[in-house]
């Protein structure tokens, strides 16, 4: 007997792809449960499946940057209260980031893909339930998105929450209006400029030189650090909420058109998001 629960939660995390980079991402979470009827005839109650799936998630995957700790040209430490990552482009360039333990998961696989990482979730998970659950399958989907969509990562200081995260991210969609028209050809030149992109504050910047950018600030749950060559940054001049760069997009779009209603709809994810107008 299986139970199964399609789209339980989704997840927006970041992580090192060993051509890409840090790659910020979105996906639904899929989970199938195996096993025998309880006394009651179930195999497990669907609420205490989605909120123990759901609090593993939000603790260990969800807007953290994840690593996976076999890749190539990677190395990683631990102290007390926080995680170093230093990574190496195939160009020699580098990758370092400093956060508190709890915003980076080191998984010990040698790839980040779909499959690759809900194997490594799955005997996790495994252990929340009861003894009448003998199996467990965890899989992760990629939202289907028609149209223009970006990978970018960021951080929210002012945060109280995992936002805070120097580097976590999101897939997102992207819709921009003209006159109350569609124009799915600006949608494809920003989704292409934000490609696999970190949007910076510019606050939290504090060198830039030698090609590099090198962001940091102290939050709630600590002191946080990114270091990565600046030509996979943007920066703004405000925090990176998705209404301020819902905002910052409408309002470099209407000094291009400034006799145009620019309206764009930005996700941050999977279903939510901000409109901003100008």
């Amino acid at each position: 007997m299986k139970l199964f629960v399609d789209n339980l939660t989704n997840v927006d995390f970041s992580y090192l792809h060993p051509h890409r980079g840090l790659l910020g991402e979105s996906w639904l979470v899929q989970l199938v449960l195996d096993g025998s009827l309880n006394d009651q005839g179930m195999i497990c109650d669907f609420g205490i499946v989605k909120k123990a799936v759901k609090q593993w998630f939000d603790t260990y995957i969800d807007h953290a940057l994840v690593v996976p700790t076999g890749m190539p040209r990677l190395s990683h430490s631990q102290d007390d209260t926080h995680t170093m990552v230093n990574w190496l482009y195939a160009d020699g360039r580098a990758l370092n980031c400093r956060s508190p333990k709890q915003a980076i998961a080191l998984v010990g696989i040698p790839e980040v893909t779909p499959h690759t990482l809900a194997d490594w979730c799955n005997a996790k998970l495994l252990e929340l339930f009861p003894d009448e659950v003998k199996g467990l399958s965890i899989s992760f989907v990629p939202e289907r998105i028609d149209g223009a969509s970006y990978h970018y990562s960021h951080g929210l200081q002012q945060h109280d929450g995992n936002c805070q995260r120097i580097a976590h991210g999101h897939r997102s969609a992207l819709e921009i209006y003209i006159d109350d028209q569609r124009d799915e050809q600006l949608e494809a030149l920003w989704a292409k400029r934000f490609e696999d992109i970190y949007i910076g504050t510019r606050d939290h910047l504090i060198s830039d030189a030698d090609g590099m950018h090198h962001y940091a600030y102290a939050a709630p749950q600590g002191a946080f650090e990114l270091k990565l060559p600046a030509d996979v940054c943007y920066l703004i001049d405000t925090e990176t909420t998705v209404e301020l760069i819902a905002r910052h997009l409408a309002d470099q779009i209407k000094r291009d058109l400034p006799d145009a209603a620019v309206m764009v709809k930005a996700f941050e994810g999977v279903g939510k998001g901000a409109i901003a107008e100008a």
